[in-house]
């Protein structure tokens, strides 16, 4: 009961490990996740980390490809408004069913979005990109309910995946005033505003987004070997038999 006690434990801890990179922009999309490293590292068998990535893979955090090995995922633009449209849902429910906002809760969302005011004044991004997706996992936990509490962080890690391959400009002033807007509207007890500001916020959030985008796959070793970036061609443009560098443009994909 020990030792199966003890690898649940360990197989947790790999997933939160690798959920906690992406949720801080550390873990990018596409990030290869080998089993010998991750065992290595953990201290334990690949099947351990096999099972660990199995259960990730149905969160929706890494896929398996044949004979490569274990993926982040980069989720495609179909993929991008299906995580929006589930946050909308789940986070406006989630508040038009709170009743009240806590001194406890107040104080440690005020907290919070001092955190990402010091974060901004230091112009330390990775760290803004934890604090703003953070914000709302923090609201999930105000509920006290562990399972909108874990499906909001997997949404949230997920929708970190689509800013990077997504989103050309970060806009962390918007987003954190978006924050303050909906912690002033809970802070009166006005929870129907503050679900419409809610979706608001991930409206606008959303718009930021360049779902026409077709990410580099050689991004990663294209920087490591200082050339410069490539402009990839977008779905439109691939699409338009006017483009002069259509055929060539379907070639290099």
């Amino acid at each position: 009961m020990q030792d199966s006690h003890t690898s649940e434990s360990t197989q947790k801890t790999i997933e939160e490990t690798i959920v906690s990179g992406i949720l801080s922009a550390k873990i990018r999309p596409g990030t290869r996740l080998s089993e010998n490293q991750l065992a290595t590292l953990f201290s334990v068998s690949r099947t351990r980390v096999r099972e660990a990535m199995m259960r990730l893979e149905t969160r929706g955090i890494v896929h398996v490809s044949p004979r490569r090995g274990w993926f982040v995922v980069e989720p495609s633009a179909e993929e991008a408004i299906a995580v929006y449209e589930a946050r909308r849902v789940i986070e406006a429910g989630l508040l038009r069913s709170m009743r009240v906002l806590t001194d406890e809760g107040s104080k440690a969302l005020d907290v919070h979005l001092n955190e990402e005011k010091t974060a901004m004044a230091a112009g330390d991004r990775q760290r803004l990109t934890y604090l703003m997706g953070d914000f709302h996992i923090r609201i999930a936990e105000l509920s006290g309910n562990a399972i909108i509490v874990d499906i909001l962080r997997d949404l949230t890690a997920r929708t970190i995946l689509i800013s990077m391959l997504y989103q050309s400009e970060f806009h962390a002033a918007q987003s954190h005033d978006g924050h303050c807007r909906i912690f002033e509207a809970m802070q009166a007890g006005d929870f129907v505003r503050a679900a419409e500001l809610s979706i608001e916020h991930l409206d606008e959030v959303e718009m930021g987004l360049d779902l026409t985008t077709r990410p580099d796959p050689l991004s990663e070793l294209r920087s490591s070997l200082s050339l410069p970036p490539k402009t990839v061609p977008s779905v439109s443009q691939l699409s338009d038999p006017k483009n002069h560098n259509f055929k060539g443009a379907i070639k290099t994909c």
